[in-house]
C-alpha cells in the first residue's frame, strides 16, 4: 500500500504570499490616500493598477510555469514582490510608489501562478487550497489588527507584504528548478482541456469577484454613514468578520468533497448575494454585523471550491492560473464599481444590483461544476507521455523515498 503524499507546504506558503496583497487592498488604498498627496480616487487607481499587474502576470504565465520551472519562477516573483512593495514602502515620491506597486503586483501574480499550478498537480487540490486560504486569512486578519497600532503612513501594509515574500523565499528550495523533459514533444497535450467549461468559468469569475469587492470597497462607508456606527465599532465588526472567514476556511477543509462542487458553489453564491443585499441596506449595528460577518463566513468556502474546480479542469494548472487571473480583474474593478453605484443609486440599491448579478453568475458556475462532476478528470492517472508527468515531480515537496512510494501505485 502506497504512502500518502504529504501536503505541499511550500506551495501553501506561496499561495499565502501571492494572495496577501489583494486581501490587504482596503488598508493599502486607505493608507495611500491618507499618507500621500493622493485623492481617494487616485489611491484607488493605484490599487487597481496593482491588481491589474497581478492579473497580467497570471495570464502571461498560465501555460509557462512547468516550462520555466517552479523554483525559478517563484524566486523571480518573490524578488519582484520584495523589491516592488519594499521600494514603495520606503519612499514618499508618488511616481516611485506607483511603479513599486505595479512591480510588486506582477510579483504577486507570478507567485500565485506557481502556487496555483502546483496545487492543481497535487492529489488533493481542494485541501491544499483551503490551507492556503486559511494561511492568508489568518495573516491578513493579524495584520488588520496590528497595523493600526504601529502608526500612520502608507508604508506599513506594503512593507508587510514585502516581508512576507522575503520570509517565504527559503521554502523555494523544496521546488525543482526546471521540469524534466517529456518523452514526447510538448505539442501533445498543449491544448487546454475542457475548453468550454474553462472559458465559461473564467468569464464568470471577474463578475463574481467584482460584486464581492464592490461591497468590500464601500463597507466602511455603509457602517459609518448609513448605519451611524463609530469607526471603532466598524473596525470591531471587520475583525470579527475576518475571524468568521477563518471559520469558513476550516469548515471548507473539513467538508471536503462530500457535497461535490455544484452545491457549495451554487448555493454558496446565492447566500453571498443575500449577504451583500443585507449589508448594503443595513441601518443599524445588528443588520450591518450580520451582513458582513455572514458574507465573510461564506465567501472563502465558495472560493475554495471554485479554485478546486478550476484545478480539476487541467492537471497542469493552467485553468487554475487563468481563473485566478480573471478573478483579479474583477477584484481590481470592484471598489470603483461600488463607489460609482453607491454615489448614483445609494447603498441599498447598489446591494440589490450586486446581489442580482451574483444570482445570475451562480447559474453558469454551477453548470460548470455539474458538468465537471459527471466525469473523472485525469489528475491522478496520467499517461507517461503527458506533459503533466514532468510537472508533478517539479512541485513535489516529499522526500525521494516517499515520492517513489506514491508513484508505485
Amino acid at each position: 500500500m502506497s504512502a500518502p503524499r504529504p501536503l505541499p507546504w511550500p506551495l501553501v506558503a506561496l499561495f499565502t504570499a501571492g494572495y496577501l496583497a489583494p486581501y490587504l487592498l482596503p488598508t493599502v488604498v486607505g493608507r495611500l490616500g491618507s499618507g500621500l498627496p493622493l485623492t481617494a480616487t487616485q489611491a484607488g487607481a493605484v490599487g487597481t493598477a496593482l491588481l491589474l499587474s497581478s492579473a497580467t502576470a497570471g495570464f502571461l504565465l498560465a501555460a509557462r510555469v512547468d516550462r520555466i520551472g517552479p523554483r525559478t519562477l517563484a524566486r523571480a516573483g518573490l524578488t519582484l514582490a520584495v523589491l516592488g512593495y519594499g521600494g514603495a514602502a520606503l519612499t514618499g515620491f508618488v511616481p516611485a510608489v506607483v511603479v513599486g506597486a505595479v512591480v510588486g503586483g506582477f510579483g504577486s501574480g507570478t507567485v500565485t501562478a506557481v502556487a496555483a499550478s502546483g496545487i492543481a498537480a497535487h492529489r488533493d487540490p481542494h485541501r491544499a487550497t483551503t490551507l492556503g486560504l486559511l494561511g492568508v486569512s489568518a495573516l491578513a486578519g493579524a495584520l488588520y489588527l496590528t497595523i493600526p497600532h504601529l502608526g500612520p503612513g502608507h508604508g506599513l501594509p506594503l512593507a508587510a507584504i514585502a516581508l512576507t515574500a522575503l520570509a517565504v523565499w527559503p521554502l523555494t528550495d523544496r521546488l525543482s528548478g526546471r521540469t524534466a523533459p517529456a518523452r514526447r514533444p510538448l505539442t501533445h497535450g498543449r491544448r487546454l482541456p475542457h475548453l468550454r467549461a474553462g472559458l465559461l468559468l473564467a468569464a464568470a469569475m471577474p463578475c463574481w469577484s467584482l460584486a464581492q469587492n464592490a461591497l468590500w470597497g464601500v463597507s466602511g462607508q455603509i457602517g459609518l454613514d448609513q448605519a451611524h456606527l463609530t469607526e471603532v465599532t466598524v473596525g470591531a465588526v471587520f475583525a470579527i468578520a475576518l475571524g468568521a472567514g477563518l471559520v469558513g476556511v476550516v469548515g471548507a477543509g473539513a467538508l471536503g468533497p462530500r457535497l461535490g462542487r455544484a452545491v457549495p458553489i451554487g448555493a454558496g453564491t446565492a447566500l453571498i448575494a443575500g449577504c451583500i443585499a443585507l449589508s448594503a441596506s443595513a441601518t443599524d449595528l445588528p443588520a450591518f454585523a450580520a451582513g458582513e460577518i455572514s458574507w465573510n463566513l461564506v465567501y472563502p468556502v465558495v472560493l475554495s471550491y471554485v479554485i478546486g474546480l478550476a484545478a480539476s479542469l487541467d492537471p497542469r494548472g493552467r485553468w487554475a492560473v487563468l481563473v485566478g487571473a480573471a478573478s483579479s480583474l474583477g477584484t481590481a474593478a470592484g471598489p470603483l464599481t461600488g463607489s460609482m453605484l453607491a454615489a448614483g443609486t445609494g447603498f441599498p440599491v447598489m446591494g440589490k444590483v450586486l446581489g442580482a448579478g451574483m444570482l445570475l453568475i451562480a447559474l453558469p458556475m454551477t453548470a460548470v461544476a455539474l458538468r465537471a462532476g459527471r466525469r473523472p478528470l485525469p489528475v491522478v492517472e496520467v499517461p507517461l507521455e503527458s506533459p503533466a508527468v514532468p510537472a508533478r515531480p517539479a512541485y513535489d515537496t516529499a522526500s525521494p523515498n516517499s515520492y517513489a512510494s506514491a508513484s508505485a501505485r
